[in-house]
């Protein structure tokens, strides 16, 4: 695919949730923004940011803090710019007995403190970040722990999508 040319990918849950972790840091966005499970790769242009990340299955969770229900599909694709989402996909928001899709995602500067998530029928949800920090509980008890460190809190031995290469396999590999 085009849209994936001269990507960084990353395969396996582990280089992968480091890498979309990373993302999320580099780009301001809450570290709780994104709780996967069975990651199976991540991919990221740095020149347009289109990012892909692609799971086994699914995944429902439930923000406690805001009461609110997203389901994260399999297959999840996106532009990443500072502090925003856009053109995204694969995100659902449960509203009433509805799934409307997500399909912008922005981050207010500091002062305010508040995300603004927008469906693609141009309905906006506004929330307070706090409640997509890694280390959040969901309604199930289940407490958010992503570290883009790979589980350690040194940021020594971070790396940036900047400094990322490609160990795994490239997008032409796809």
């Amino acid at each position: 695919m085009a849209e994936k040319e001269g990507a960084i990918v990353k395969k396996g849950h582990e280089e992968g949730l480091k890498m979309a972790l990373s993302l999320l840091e580099e780009y301001q966005l809450p570290a709780g923004l994104l709780p996967l499970a069975d990651v199976i790769e991540v991919g990221f242009v740095k020149t347009t940011g289109y990012m892909w990340i692609l799971q086994t299955k699914k995944v429902e969770h439930s923000f406690k803090m805001i009461s609110k229900l997203v389901s994260y599909g399999a297959e999840i694709t996106g532009y990443v710019e500072k502090k925003r989402i856009k053109k995204l996909k694969g995100v659902k928001a449960k509203e009433l007995m509805l799934w409307p899709p997500v399909g912008d995602i922005s981050v207010d500067d500091s002062p305010t403190g508040k995300i603004h998530f927008k469906s693609l029928a141009g309905i906006t949800k506004t929330f307070p970040v706090e409640a997509f920090a890694a280390g959040q509980k969901g309604s199930r008890g289940a407490t958010i722990k992503l570290s883009p460190c790979g589980g350690t809190s040194s940021t020594e031995n971070c790396k940036s999508v900047d400094n990322m290469k490609s160990d795994n396999a490239t997008a032409t590999e796809l």
